[in-house]
């Protein structure tokens, strides 16, 4: 909603500069999107009156003019406008004038000398009209500065208001908030019934009274179409972002600016019979105003007479009931139609409307004869003419119903924080135009007709606050009991896992929660997701059983932007069916971390090779968030991951998440180039941490023994490390594997897997003894279960 600031303040004008006017309305609900000059900066510019003109002796364009610009004597202007005349008005730049670009100097033009310039609406950055001089009216006074005659000083005012407030889709509704925000007065337009000069009517028929629940017509004979735009309105509505096109048509824009009520006017000579407000026959074909033919759907409203559709109702006219020059009787329209009757029907055929937005919104309902009587009486004011009776139609029964809305004191000085005076309290709802009726509790408030948005008791108290000033209520500490929070060590946050990941160098994303059904199928293997019901995006229409699809999503993205070195993980819920959830849910949410590396395993540097991060890099890292739990490495299958290079990830006998390289066939299918080695992790174990425990330290020296075996192929090393481990004494503190060997000296079938074995005391230095004794059970534990036999 753009308009004029000088228009505003004709209606509520407070002691406030533009800038404190501007804050107010933002901070009582109604933002200022922009403020901005109402034209150019330029200086020293008056209004001039042409006495004379003359051909200049060397040029066939140019004239000699001697100009009046209220000075002792007449200024000699050299001008090439085609349209300057004797006796004509014009905008004069005086020698020392800065205009936008121009500097105005005394000169001489092909010999002649010019003290000034006259000036086209372009030159003074009014409008990119240059086709002549701009023409003021013959009333404006000579010498006066053109900023003051034309009101240039003026704002241009843009507000971005909510859909809730359609009352303020006009200067009124604008000026009433401001009136009720500052306490100056509110001078409202003076609208006074016109008498009728003629008797002639049109019959009004609501055939869809609950599309149309009030429909005033008036029919005015022998107006002069012709009559130019009152350069007062029109400076208006031109400030208001709308073209003038004809006052007929003009003055119906200005009343809706103003009051808020979209109108319509009518060539009464292309009307026959009654008017009706109807739905549509079947096949209907409208042409409207806009050149655009349309067939309107069975619930839209049409504006019609006894023979054919003239409007689409709420919306726009139609192209051939319109006014135009030739129109000496008009029927003027004024309507209530209820917001769902409209409500997308004008962005159904690809369009909007200043009418259908402000009726899409809420219209006053009670407002219709009102501005129906103010555009008669700027009609006839300008245009002259004979008014006839206004005809009113209404459907009572489908009219908006406004119920008392009960206010509590107690309740509103809760929600608010602070106690306001019951006086304070009715004095804002009534300058807001509200009814209020005081009861025991506080208030019964009725809205008045123009305000859609106010049905329960919250949308009172927010009033208050707005009206009160958000600014002036205190911001009150608040008041608890302060304790320190239980922190076990025996636990960790989600926060405190993050940490962890970030530190071993990846980057937290965080993707949406539905993703697209052939992730499901590539990376879960998920043939039935949970589907959305209204998905915000078509490809987007499922809920994510595993993260591993929105990690890959953003290696893609990261890979068309050249990223070659990409680590990033995600902490977050999954969704998948589960009977065993409950009978009321029937899906499981639990959360799970998920990482993936791409590229090499460390940034580009002098001091290392560039190797691609493998399985065994994110290994490493998946060990070092389980620390000091050891989890085992199980060979496994999973449908995201490469069949040869995935493993199980087993804590304490159960699986807890899955690690390995990316299929190589979602590698081709994603353009992935490498394939990045991935990671998901139930959260839920990771939440639970072990207790710290002191162990001596010990001051005797370590033995170590290196024990070389000798397995077959397929033998997995993390049951033969488990049991080595399990079968150890207390002398034991790590059994580690250093190095994996097949070749020479070794059958096809068998591989030689060599472990360093670290023992020691911490109350005597071990014997050669017990060392060997150790080494023996070990390698008997693994004979007996592995069929492992030391190397030779």
């Amino acid at each position: 909603m753009q308009f004029s600031e000088s228009w505003l303040r004709s209606l509520c004008n407070p002691s406030l500069s533009s800038e404190e006017l501007c804050h107010l309305l933002t901070m009582a609900g109604l933002e200022v999107e922009e403020r901005r000059p109402a034209s150019a900066d330029f200086s020293n510019v008056v209004v001039a009156e042409v006495l004379s003109v003359e051909k200049h002796p060397d040029a066939d364009k140019l004239k000699l003019c001697a100009v009046d610009v209220g000075e002792s004597s007449p200024l000699q202007i050299v001008c090439g406008a085609p349209n300057v005349s004797v006796g004509m008005k014009v905008p004069c730049a005086r020698v020392g004038a800065k205009l936008p670009g121009i500097d105005i100097k005394r000169a001489k033009v092909r010999g002649i000398e010019s003290f000034g310039m006259l000036c086209s609406a372009r030159e003074l950055g009014l409008s990119d009209d240059h086709g002549g001089l701009l023409p003021l009216a013959a009333d404006a006074p000579v010498g006066e500065d053109i900023r003051r005659h034309l009101d240039l000083d003026d704002q241009l005012i843009t507000l971005k208001l909510t859909p809730n407030r359609a009352d303020c889709l006009s200067l009124l509704g604008i000026a009433r908030e401001l009136s009720a925000l500052t306490g100056a007065p509110l001078l409202a337009p003076e609208i006074q019934p016109v008498a009728a000069g003629v008797a002639d009517t049109r019959q009004v028929v609501l055939d869809a009274p609950a599309s149309c629940s009030r429909y005033c017509g008036r029919i005015i004979r022998g107006v002069n179409a012709g009559a130019p735009t009152p350069e007062w309105m029109k400076r208006r509505i031109e400030r208001s972002g709308i073209r003038s096109i004809s006052f007929l048509v003009d003055v119906t824009n200005y009343v809706m600016l103003e009051l808020g009520q979209p109108l319509h006017a009518f060539d009464d000579a292309e009307l026959s019979g009654a008017i009706h407000v109807r739905l549509p026959k079947a096949g209907e074909k409208l042409l409207l105003l806009n050149e655009q033919t349309v067939t309107p759907s069975a619930d839209t409203a049409l504006i019609a007479d006894d023979e054919k559709p003239l409007a689409m109702a709420g919306v726009m006219g139609g192209e051939h009931s319109g006014i135009t020059d030739s129109t000496r009787d008009l029927f003027l329209e004024s309507a209530f139609f209820p917001p769902a009757a409209i409500a997308g029907k004008a962005r159904a055929f690809g369009f909007s409307s200043d009418a259908s937005h402000r009726y899409e919104r809420g219209v006053d309902f009670e407002l219709q004869r009102l501005a129906i009587e103010r555009a008669t009486q700027l009609i006839l004011d300008t245009c002259g003419g004979k008014p006839g009776p206004v005809m009113e139609t209404v459907a009572a029964d489908h009219l908006p119903q406004r119920r008392p809305v009960q206010l509590r004191s107690a309740r509103a000085a809760k929600v608010l924080g602070i106690a306001l005076p019951e006086a304070r309290i009715e004095a804002m709802l009534r300058g807001l135009g509200l009814q209020v009726e005081k009861t025991s509790e506080g208030f019964s408030v009725t809205p008045p007709s123009f305000r859609f948005d106010i049905e329960i008791e919250e949308d009172l108290i927010e009033e208050i606050a707005r009206i009160h000033g958000y600014d002036n209520i205190p911001s009150q500490p608040p008041v608890a009991r302060m304790a320190m929070m239980p922190a076990t060590e025996s636990s960790r946050s989600p926060m405190s896992l993050r940490r962890l990941v970030a530190e071993r160098d990846y980057h937290e994303v965080v993707t949406f929660s539905f993703v697209e059904a052939a992730w499901e199928a590539d990376f879960a293997g998920n043939a039935a997701p949970i589907v959305l019901a209204n998905p915000i995006a078509s490809q987007i229409g499922v809920m994510r059983s595993s993260l591993i699809g929105g990690l890959v999503g953003t290696l893609v993205a990261n890979r068309k932007r050249q990223m070659e070195r990409v680590r990033v993980f995600e902490l977050g819920r999954c969704f998948y069916r589960d009977a065993a959830a409950g009978p009321v849910s029937g899906f499981c949410q639990p959360l799970r971390l998920a990482g993936l590396a791409a590229g090499p395993a460390l940034p580009e540097q002098w001091g290392a090779p560039t190797t691609r991060a493998d399985f065994y890099d994110i290994k490493a890292d998946v060990e070092a968030l389980f620390a000091p739990r050891q989890p085992e490495f199980i060979k496994a299958e999973h449908p995201a991951l490469h069949p040869g290079r995935c493993a199980s990830i087993s804590l304490d006998g159960r699986s807890v998440g899955v690690i390995g390289e990316l299929h190589p066939r979602w590698v081709q299918k994603y353009e992935l180039g490498n394939a990045p080695v991935i990671f998901e992790l139930e959260l839920v174990d990771f939440l639970t941490a072990s207790l710290p425990r002191y162990a001596e330290v010990s001051r005797y020296p370590a033995v170590t023994r290196d024990l070389a075996l000798v397995l077959p192929q397929s033998q997995a090393l993390a049951p033969l490390l488990a049991a080595l481990r399990g079968a150890s004494p207390n002398i034991v503190r790590d059994i580690a594997l250093f190095d994996l060997y097949q070749g020479k000296g070794l059958r096809e079938n068998e591989k030689s897997l060599a472990f360093r074995i670290v023992m020691q005391d911490t109350q005597r230095t071990l014997e050669d003894a017990e060392v060997e004794a150790v080494i023996a059970g070990l390698l008997a534990i693994a004979a007996r279960d592995f069929g492992a036999s030391l190397r030779a």
